[in-house]
């Protein structure tokens, strides 16, 4: 229980410093100082906080998982193309974004879309799709938090009170600090991270002998020496995922957390900074869940290379139930703590605890971002604002966070094991595929509003349909795929372990093309905006003696 006290002592000053941004904020009640903290973080601040909040459930514990269950691959999906893309993506885009919102006090990306695309209704649609897609990622933190605090105090804690504790702390400090108390909370976070997942990483690679040792150990066996390459992922699946990172800057908290800079040169940090970020997360988490496939001397762990073992042999002779059993208990998304409860002292294990839930609960800024753009995109631009005053406004996005993270827990509840997947296929693919409102919204000029609808019920409806095949047909046990619809004996769709295929890439691919195709050919049929509104957006003003980015 130790281990569990230490991190449930975490999440006491957690809460502590959201008090504390709450006496040190605007209790005013003005909209800008809680949503945005009045546009003034500063740099250190900026890019601490901005780098945790990438750092989530999905990172830490899913990661981990994946690598576990697929190799080395998983760095080289995620880790080595996010270190160059998503920096890239925060500097081109996020400069520009920040640009106008200083410009025309935007306060979310929603506004910006209102008023490129002269339609208030356009901005509607966008708010609704960003929400769906964004609850998924608030619901792998609920399900982070569940899983680390049942590790952690050896299942004396359920997964769902874990969940509930979890959501319960992110609500409250979200709701009383706002921007400011989710940036400190967040810098926090990643500080305590970074300092206590080096500790994890060099502690257990002492314990077992050294990392090479272990590596060694998985080429010598037959049934392992595959983890240690791509081949656990198909040449056309690998590929797919070069386009996630893509999905980052339409992450509404991203956007958000653009608008916050205090000056355009804090963006620029991220360019150097952002990848050895990612260096230090991504690399030891992924070598940490390929080295469990060695530790066959942890409890759990065992187990669960056991019931990976039975799916690959006996997966013709089990039943569904059988087979939905054994990929819960073959799931991985807790092998970095079960390796942390054996080989670390428990007061360790407690301090490296709290570092995990330190990434877990990075769902915070989503939380706060969905509440953002409720509270202006919807109850101040349908009138509430200008008839109830901006207190009520603010009061308004508190009640909506604490909405939102009910429904995470909830949903939290219902959904198996997974956080890698279920982060992939929903969440990042329908972010991506939004991606072209972005930049036809910065960089192109003929971009129009039916345009921007367009590519919004082209993403509904793709990710509609992956939802409904993947609940209509259960997961295949690993090594196989189901065929869904072929033409002339070539599968165009297939339901694999991961999740869908098209033509053997992942739907990512073929939803962001036709998202892109959309946008340029109902743009080009429809009528452009007025003059005006691009002077707005195409000029370049001169401001204290320089030229604007924009």
């Amino acid at each position: 229980m130790i281990p569990a006290l230490v991190v449930f002592a975490y999440l006491g000053v957690v809460l502590y410093i959201g008090i504390f941004a709450f006496r040190r904020g605007d209790r005013g009640g003005a909209a800008e100082g809680y949503f945005l903290a009045n546009r003034s973080l500063g740099q250190y601040v900026f890019l601490l906080s901005l780098f945790g909040t990438n750092m989530t459930a999905f990172t830490i514990l899913g990661s981990a998982g994946h690598a576990f269950a697929n190799g080395i691959v998983t760095y080289g999906l995620m880790g080595s193309s996010s270190a160059f893309l998503i920096p890239l993506t925060l500097y081109l885009f996020g400069t520009r974004i920040w640009a106008l919102g200083k410009r025309h006090g935007f306060i979310t990306p929603v506004q910006m879309y209102r008023d490129r695309w002269e339609c208030g209704h356009i901005g509607t649609a966008i708010f609704a799709m960003q929400a769906a897609l964004l609850v998924p990622y608030i619901v792998i933190a609920v399900m982070g938090g569940g899983t680390t605090l049942s590790a952690v105090s050896g299942g004396f804690v359920p997964y769902w009170l874990g969940g509930l504790v979890v959501a319960a702390v992110v609500m409250s400090y979200v709701f009383l600090g706002g921007m400011r108390g989710t940036a400190w909370v967040n810098t926090f976070q990643t500080v305590l991270f970074l300092t206590f997942g080096a500790a994890a990483i060099i502690f257990i690679g002492i314990s077992i002998g050294g990392f090479p040792q272990a590596m060694q150990q998985l080429l010598d066996s037959p049934e392992t020496a595959p983890l240690m390459t791509r081949e656990q992922v198909a040449p056309r699946f690998f590929f797919s995922y070069m386009l996630i990172p893509l999905s980052s800057i339409m992450f509404p908290h991203i956007s958000i957390f653009c608008l916050t800079a205090s000056k355009m040169g804090q963006f620029k940090k991220t360019i150097i900074f952002y990848p050895l970020c990612i260096l230090a997360i991504w690399l030891p988490c992924t070598f940490l869940g390929l080295a469990a496939n060695a530790m066959t001397d942890v409890p759990g762990i065992e187990e669960k290379i056991e019931a990976r073992a039975t799916l690959a042999d006996e997966r013709e002779l089990l039943t569904s139930a059988e087979t939905a059993d054994l990929q819960r208990a073959a799931a991985g998304d807790d092998v970095i703590i079960l390796m942390l409860e054996h080989y670390a002292p428990l007061w360790l294990a407690g301090l490296l605890g709290a570092g995990i839930m330190a990434a877990v609960m990075a769902s915070d800024s989503q939380i706060l971002a969905l509440s953002t753009m409720f509270a202006e995109d919807v109850f101040a631009y349908y009138g509430g604002a200008s008839r109830f005053g901006p207190a009520v406004q603010v009061q308004t996005g508190r009640i909506f966070v604490v909405v939102i993270a009910l429904v995470a827990y909830v949903i939290a509840l219902q959904l198996p094991p997974g956080i890698f997947g279920i982060a992939v296929q929903y969440a990042f693919s329908g972010f991506t595929t939004l991606l072209p409102l972005l930049i036809a919204a910065l960089f192109w000029r003929r971009s129009t509003k039916w345009g921007a609808l367009a590519v919004v019920i082209w993403t509904a409806s793709t990710m509609v349909a992956v939802a409904v095949l993947q609940a209509t047909i259960p997961a295949p046990v690993p090594g196989t795929v189901v065929s869904v619809w072929a033409i002339n004996g070539i599968d165009v769709v297939t339901r694999t372990p991961g999740g869908t295929a098209v033509l053997g890439f992942m739907p990512v691919l073929p939803m962001l093309l036709g998202s892109s195709l959309l946008m340029i050919i109902v743009s080009c049929v429809t009528p452009a905006p007025t003059a005006k509104t691009l002077a707005r957006y195409f000029s370049t003003p001169h401001t204290s003696g320089h030229v604007e980015p924009v």
